[in-house]
């Protein structure tokens, strides 16, 4: 059997994780952002969680995000028991998994009945401007195209992985946020500093010469510089919702359960479409 292509080198991710949690300069506000958001949603849940789970590769960030929170790593096995928590996070690390929705499979078993389930991680909007940039620079300079950014999947997609993991009342949706460089170079400094530069396992092991960075900082700029010089770049945080299944939840009606006519309550005519089609002239009558 053929083991299956990796998406991540968990080694390197690992060490610039570390890298970024020594810097000085660390850029884990998307982190504190997701963690002011995650207490505005469960808010709006009106439910209080007195044994909570946190899925992190920052667990110094998310520490005291939740009292009494576990918090674990987001390894390939999550160090989760089953049924312990009432609430499990994912903390902006989905993204980087092999196995996303067995990673969701794992939450969704250290959940309790009726249990929470929430997750944030980049969508595929998130830099956009840079990889179009660097794909440019790269064709240019060198006439072909290497993997330099993660690949990031979009909501409809990473919406449909709740349901495959087995939630109920799945829920997708996102939150983008536009931040402001000085220059591309300022933009990668962050990233580095974030814990988020290229960990892909094909990806090109030999340093990249200067002058593609050169190149495509000035695309970039040519491209999405404003009136004050400064470059856009965009970070696209999806917010997956689901619950762990209960007797008690909402289930969809059984198909021709329904005691009231759609039609009749929207106050129109209902469409029947074996009857002969009717004609619209083209003034509307």
């Amino acid at each position: 059997m053929q083991t299956p292509t990796r998406l991540t080198d968990r080694t390197a991710l690992a060490r610039f994780r570390a890298r970024a949690r020594r810097d000085p300069n660390s850029a884990l506000f998307l982190h504190d952002r997701a963690a002011s958001e995650l207490h505005e949603r469960l808010a709006e849940v009106k439910r209080s969680f007195s044994a909570p789970a946190i899925v992190t590769g920052f667990p110094e960030a998310w520490a005291g995000v939740l009292p009494g929170a576990t918090v674990v790593p987001d390894a390939e096995t999550l160090d989760l028991q089953p049924g312990r928590h009432d609430l499990v996070v994912h903390a902006l690390a989905l993204h980087w998994a092999d196995d996303p929705v067995g990673q969701l499979v794992q939450c969704r078993r250290a959940l309790q009945a009726d249990g929470l389930f929430m997750a944030m991680l980049f969508g595929g909007q998130t830099l956009a401007e840079l990889r179009a940039a660097l794909a440019e620079a790269e064709s240019r300079l060198t006439g072909g195209l290497s993997p330099r950014v993660l690949p990031m999947g979009e909501i409809r997609d990473l919406g449909a992985l709740l349901q495959r993991a087995g939630f109920a009342l799945p829920v997708a949706d996102s939150a983008p946020l536009t931040v402001r460089y000085e220059s591309a170079f300022h933009l990668m400094r962050d990233l580095r500093a974030m814990g988020e530069t290229n960990a892909l396992a094909q990806r090109h092991r030999a340093p990249a010469r200067r002058a593609l960075f050169t190149e495509a900082a000035r695309i970039y700029a040519a491209h999405h510089a404003g009136a004050d010089g400064r470059v856009p770049a965009t970070f696209e945080t999806v917010w997956l919702t689901g619950w762990a299944p209960h007797e008690s939840q909402q289930k969809p009606q059984r198909p021709g359960s329904a005691t009231a006519r759609l039609a009749d309550a929207l106050g129109t005519e209902e469409y029947d479409p074996t009857a002969t089609p009717r004609r619209l002239d083209r003034d509307g009558s």
